[in-house]
Parts: structure tokens; sequence; C-alpha cells
């Protein structure tokens, strides 16, 4: 074989593995769809949810049990909060597996850095 025909051969080989890991990177974002649709939404039943005081709307939160509580404060603005700028749920690293409400709120709030 010449030098020719193997350089066609590597070049070819390396435009199918591209090939291959553009469509696989495709489907990513399906994947994450899919599994965020995944998540339980978390309940005020939960546990964990009680020991910190979770609550689906901010607003509801009791001023005299959880004194830390500011209004602007919420789940979507918190640094633990996995969802996405304008989605109404997300996954939470504080709840595994269950997803919590964008409006929601409890004690391990911890606000977001801004950007810039």
């Amino acid at each position: 074989m010449d030098n020719h025909s193997l350089a066609r051969r590597a070049m070819l080989k390396s435009i199918a593995m591209g090939t291959a890991a553009v469509l696989a990177l495709g489907r990513i974002p399906a994947a994450a769809a899919a599994a965020a649709a995944a998540l339980v939404p978390l309940t005020d039943a939960d546990p964990t949810a009680k020991a910190l005081g979770y609550v689906d709307d901010s607003s509801k939160v009791v001023a005299a049990q959880n004194p830390t509580h500011k209004p602007e404060q919420k789940c979507s603005n918190c640094l633990q909060f996995k969802g996405k700028a304008g989605d109404a749920r997300g996954g939470c690293n504080l709840y595994p597996g269950k997803s919590v409400a964008a409006n929601g709120w409890c004690r391990g709030y911890a606000k977001k850095p801004t950007a810039g």
C-alpha cells in the first residue's frame, strides 16, 4: 500500500469518528431533558424538606420560623438549583432525585453568584 492510500484511510476514519461524535453529542440535550423529567416533585412530606423548611412558594415562608428568609430569595436564584432560567421546576443539590419549584425556598438557600 502506498502512502496516499494510508492517508486516505486515516482521513475517512477521522470523518467517520467525527460524525459519530456529533451524532452522540446531539443526543445529550434530549437525555438531559429526559433526566429532568424523571425527577419526582419534592413535597413538604419529605423528611429533608421538613428539616429544611421547604415551601413551594417563597412568599408563604413563615417569617417567625425562618428569620433569615428575604422575599427575593427563591430556588431559581439559589446556588443549589440545577434548573435553567425560566424553568418552573428543576433539580436541587440538596434533594437528589427530586425537583423543586423555581419559586420555592428552604433554609439551605445560598445566593447564586452573579455573572460579571
